[in-house]
């Protein structure tokens, strides 16, 4: 059986998940690219290195996110969302984003663009990297939920 997932499944689908899809349309050229996320019941949270898919959502804010949850071909769930690229540069957004998304997935192997330094210092902080490069902190605005699921 096909069918639509329900409001509830949607936001469960979003909770319960890491990874997910992100699609980003500038000049022409479309790119999807996965991304490690966290959801906080409103918005998608995510940190990339600068590179291809943000300048192309700085140029092009408007994005298609999208998660699975697949036990095998018979077996899966889908969430699809429109939503607006939105960078956190005020210091403390961003360490709250970042403190959010370290909570959230602590019990997982943690990438070092997510890891706030130690005897942190809200005036001065930036995240510990290896190419003096700053990740950039961003949420995507949702603006559509919508999701999809085959159970045999």
């Amino acid at each position: 059986m096909i069918g639509k997932l329900s409001d509830k499944d949607v936001e469960m689908v979003l909770a319960h998940n890491f990874l997910g899809r992100i699609g980003c349309h500038d000049e022409g050229k479309t790119y999807v690219v996965p991304v490690t996320y966290v959801y906080d019941g409103k918005d998608i949270i995510i940190h990339s290195m600068p590179g291809t898919k943000i300048q192309m959502m700085r140029r092009n804010p408007q994005v298609c996110f999208e998660v699975d949850e697949v036990k095998d071909f018979a077996n899966w769930k889908s969430v699809i969302l429109q939503g607006e690229y939105q960078e956190y540069s005020n210091v403390r957004d961003r360490y709250r984003a970042v403190r959010y998304f370290v909570d959230r997935t602590l019990t997982l192997k943690i990438s070092e663009t997510a890891v706030p330094p130690e005897g942190f210092d809200e005036e001065n902080y930036s995240p510990v990297n290896h190419n003096d490069s700053r990740p950039v902190i961003y949420r995507i605005v949702i603006l559509e939920k919508s999701g999809r699921y085959e159970k045999e």
